[in-house]
């Protein structure tokens, strides 16, 4: 009987400790806690920093780490609004806004690390707050041009250039009369 008064108070016989899903909790695969563990192992003590170039490669941000460093030094790396060199500290708590290949990834770090790790461990590092990409239709393609046409003109460069926006909605200079 006791047995009967224990289940109905749990809500069921020889169930585990269940995640509750009010409290947000999910079910972790036990590859990807390890690879957490690892991390964190690897990652900045207390009182330890991390260089951003770094950081935004072992969170797959960017390929490489030479590619973080140059975009660092190219101004396409911000913390907290300061553009930064590659060997900036990153504290916990930070907004980096990176900008690359059309696109900004506004991310604030969770969790300081050192080795790159895989994407389900990068993840958990930082909160993504980039705005979503756009979609592969209102990206305007290349100018492409028909084999065999040879070169542009000069009034088809500037055609390609109006189009793309770069002089400002097709007024070069004014004439002068």
């Amino acid at each position: 009987m006791a047995c009967e008064d224990d289940e109905a108070k749990t809500g069921g016989a020889a169930e585990g400790p269940r995640p509750d899903a009010a409290s947000g909790e999910q079910a972790v695969d036990p590859k990807t806690a390890a690879a957490v563990a690892a991390a964190e192992a690897a990652g900045a003590h207390s009182g330890e920093s991390v260089r951003i170039d770094s950081w935004i490669w072992a969170v797959r941000l960017v390929k490489t780490r030479s590619l973080g460093a140059t975009a660092c030094k190219g101004g396409h790396v911000r913390v907290n609004g300061q553009s930064v060199k590659p060997s900036h500290s990153l504290r916990i708590g930070d907004e980096v806004r990176l900008r690359q290949e059309n696109r900004e990834r506004i991310v604030v770090v969770k969790r300081l690390i050192r080795k790159r790790v895989g994407a389900p461990v990068a993840v958990q590092c930082y909160v993504d707050n980039s705005p979503p990409p756009p979609p592969r239709e209102a990206v305007a393609p290349a100018g492409v041009r028909d084999r065999g046409t040879g070169r542009p003109t000069k009034r088809d460069r500037r055609e390609m250039e109006r189009l793309r926006g770069l002089m400002g909605g097709g007024a070069g200079r004014p004439r002068e009369h």
